[in-house]
């Protein structure tokens, strides 16, 4: 018995400090566990629940204003917002609800204070930058409102549609102001340049502007380049836009309006088509730009033709005045007989007047010696425009003929 008092009457031992950090230790773990697990609900779970579970949360605040925004509810957006910012003052979709608030209130000045700074805080936040296009667009400011919609299209190509039809249309409206806004974001080589160059070949109103912005960029530093410039003029044929070509092309001067046929030489590949040479490639006809085998410093057209398929073997597009003409060219034939087998033609692009036919050799002249060959040809008052084409001869039987065909020249016969 006096075991069992004295152990009864013995002092209980007081937690020590290690004790009182192992109990903080496990609260604390409890408290991050709780955070760990209620914040995926926080942000997935419906706002009502998020802002239940975590009344405090600036996540959980700010997406309630989000929510009242879209409602309509206004007022409540405001405020929750305001409320994100306190507990959250970085948080850039809190401020962008906030400044949307300001411009549905009426007050598009501290909106447009608000949205800016939310704008330049983030490249991301598509709204904001959508509300300060419309803004900055409806005060006639086309650099800001540009500026914000290249930071759109650059991210998200789903709109590129909109941002286009935007650019166009000021662009055919104001060509004065806008053009020299469009010509600035596209020397910088955005991603979007090719499909926006692109998109203005499939209209007549995008055409123009094309023409415009060609003129603009070619004094700048990212004029277009030949691939650029050969689907604007291409574009242009197909609708029906054959004159303005020759317009466009004396102001960029691509290529020298000068010179009759570009490249005639075959030794100049910066230059754009359909005035470049374009080669035509088929079962039975293969046309390739190479060193001649006799002079390898020397570039010139070869053919290799079975004499049986039918096509062209190359063309490009000239511009002649009406009047007569003299055309001249070297050729060299390895085997069988051009003469017979090909043929350079000059025709009316619009379909006016009638094909011209120049034989490529005179029968008798030896194999593997340059020669020159000449044909005269008139051009009508109705023939605004003319491809230049190499053309096959054929036969029914197949006769191969490997040919070279070097200094084109179209020159005008007095």
């Amino acid at each position: 018995m006096r075991d069992r008092a004295d152990k009864s009457a013995a002092p209980r031992r007081l937690p020590g400090a290690a004790d009182i950090a192992s109990y903080g230790l496990v609260i604390g773990a409890v408290l991050l566990g709780w955070q760990i697990v209620i914040q995926p609900l926080v942000q997935r779970a419906p706002v009502e629940i998020a802002v239940r579970l975590a009344p405090g949360s600036p996540l959980a605040l700010r997406r309630a204003a989000e929510s009242e925004l879209a409602a309509g509810r206004i007022d409540n957006a405001a405020a929750l917002s305001r409320d994100a910012l306190i507990r959250s003052p970085f948080d850039v979709r809190a401020l962008r609800v906030l400044g949307l608030t300001e411009a549905r209130a009426g007050r598009e000045d501290a909106a447009d204070e608000i949205l800016t700074l939310a704008g330049n805080w983030s490249l991301r936040d598509d709204p904001a930058h959508a509300w300060l296009v419309d803004r900055r667009l409806r005060r006639g400011d086309y650099a800001s409102s540009f500026a914000h919609a290249d930071t759109l299209v650059r991210r998200r190509e789903d709109i590129q549609p909109q941002v286009f039809r935007l650019f166009t249309a000021a662009g055919d409206a104001d060509p004065q102001r806008s053009l020299p806004v469009v010509a600035r974001l596209l020397s910088a080589r955005p991603p979007w340049r090719t499909a926006y160059l692109a998109s203005l070949n499939q209209t007549p109103q995008g055409l123009q502007v094309a023409a415009n912005l060609a003129v603009l960029l070619q004094a700048g530093r990212a004029p277009f380049d030949n691939d650029e410039l050969q689907q604007f003029y291409s574009a242009l044929i197909s609708a029906g836009g054959i004159e303005s070509i020759q317009a466009i092309r004396g102001r960029l001067n691509r290529p020298p309006v000068a010179t009759a046929v570009t490249n005639g030489d075959f030794d100049e590949a910066d230059h754009p088509g359909p005035f470049q040479w374009r080669l035509y490639e088929k079962a039975g006809i293969v046309a390739e730009i190479a060193a001649d085998d006799l002079s390898p410093s020397n570039a010139a057209l070869r053919v290799d033709y079975d004499g049986y398929a039918t096509g062209t073997v190359a063309e490009q597009l000239t511009y002649l005045r009406p009047g007569t003409y003299r055309f001249t060219a070297a050729i060299r034939s390895e085997t069988g007989n051009p003469a017979a087998r090909l043929a350079w033609t000059i025709s009316c692009v619009t379909g006016g007047g009638e094909k011209v036919s120049i034989p490529t050799q005179a029968p008798g002249v030896a194999a593997n010696t340059w020669t020159n060959l000449s044909g005269r040809f008139e051009v009508p008052t109705t023939c605004p425009a003319q491809w230049l084409r190499l053309e096959t001869r054929a036969n029914d039987k197949r006769a191969p003929t490997a040919v070279w065909f070097d200094r084109i020249v179209i020159s005008p016969e007095s």
